[in-house]
């Protein structure tokens, strides 16, 4: 990832955004994460806060839900984790030029040189998924939209497929994602393609974690101090912390309700996310995140994510975001000449 260009934004179009918030913890998998019978003693700050520092990469190819063919199975001996790495490196590999039409090869855009090779590696613990609860390690099944929900998500649909075929109304057809407003620095994080790195900072009283990819940083009180009012809303949420032990527990409220927003479309005034970070061993920390949103899934789910310390020669690089700058004009200029054209008729 180390010397990774960040102009290789447009895959990112589409890619699905955030998660939700927390209720009581609920017990995880056998396997769920990676533990030692005897955990080193954990590294503390100066003023005595376990230290979560450094630069740390989350990037895998183990699936946030469990395949199919991989029925119950949670984990996998060494053999069926390295026929299942080899099988989901291939199938995530942009090297391959084997698709059927022109479309295929686009939507892989740039090859593997671009992209971080950590994301073609399993976690180290061989589970078949990140997600740990439910036990068959699946998202739960999605709850019946209200009608005004159906009809905002249908709205959503068509203004991106206008987009899509360049073909926008308004700025607005794109997504958040596009217009460089929010990308994988909304909770929950989840591993992509490149651009997997985080890095934490901590001072007395503060924990701040700066994602690579976009230009945010969520800034996470740890004095207790309540969630700003309920009708204030933030791009990232309100972020509050406490330790647990050697767990830094994070709960986040008060999101933005634009669509796009919360994690799969789940309703920002129900969505819920609880974020546990672990410090496992020197190179190890265990993100745990738990969401929850009534008006969308039937009960709450929480995976596991590996973050690995990066090596200490790399180094995370500005990531500047420019998509559409240019284009945006182009697109909206077309669309006032459809507007007028329309109006001759």
């Amino acid at each position: 990832m180390s010397q990774r260009l960040s102009i290789l934004i447009g895959i990112l179009a589409v890619m699905p955004l955030t998660p939700v918030m927390g209720q009581s913890r609920k017990p995880v998998a056998k396997a769920a994460a990676k533990t030692a019978a005897n955990p080193p003693a954990v590294p503390k700050t100066p003023w005595g806060d376990p230290d979560l520092q450094g630069v740390w990469n989350d990037s895998t190819s183990t699936p946030l839900q469990r395949p199919g063919a991989i029925g119950t199975k949670d984990v996998l001996s060494d053999a069926e984790a390295a026929e299942f790495q080899e099988q989901l490196a291939g199938d995530l590999s942009r090297d391959r030029r084997d698709g059927v039409g022109t479309e295929a090869d686009v939507g892989r855009a740039y090859n593997e040189h671009w992209m971080d090779a950590r994301h073609l590696k399993i976690t180290a613990d061989r589970r078949t998924s990140l997600i740990v609860d439910p036990p068959d390690g699946r998202i739960p099944p999605l709850v019946p939209l209200p009608p005004e929900r159906a009809k905002a998500r249908a709205a959503r649909a068509a203004a991106l497929e206008r987009f899509n075929a360049g073909l926008p109304d308004s700025y607005r057809d794109a997504t958040l994602p596009v217009r460089c407003i929010i990308r994988t620095d909304s909770p929950p994080y989840l591993p992509i393609v490149y651009n997997n790195d985080f890095h934490i900072f901590q001072s007395p009283g503060y924990v701040v974690i700066a994602p690579e990819m976009i230009h945010s940083a969520r800034v996470i009180p740890l004095d207790g101090s309540p969630h700003i009012g309920k009708n204030l809303h933030q791009w990232l949420g309100d972020a509050r912390g406490h330790w647990e032990g050697n767990t830094l527990v994070v709960e986040t409220t008060n999101f933005r309700t634009d669509d796009g927003v919360v994690f799969q479309g789940a309703n920002p005034d129900t969505f819920r996310i609880t974020e546990r970070f672990t410090r496992i061993d020197a190179t190890t920390i265990n993100y745990e995140f738990t969401v929850e949103d009534p008006q969308t899934w039937t009960k709450p789910w929480t995976a596991i994510v590996p973050w690995n310390k990066i090596d200490p020669g790399e180094q995370m690089y500005e990531y500047a975001c420019h998509e559409d700058n240019y284009d945006i004009v182009h697109f909206l200029s077309g669309a006032r000449a459809r507007d007028k054209g329309a109006g001759t008729k």
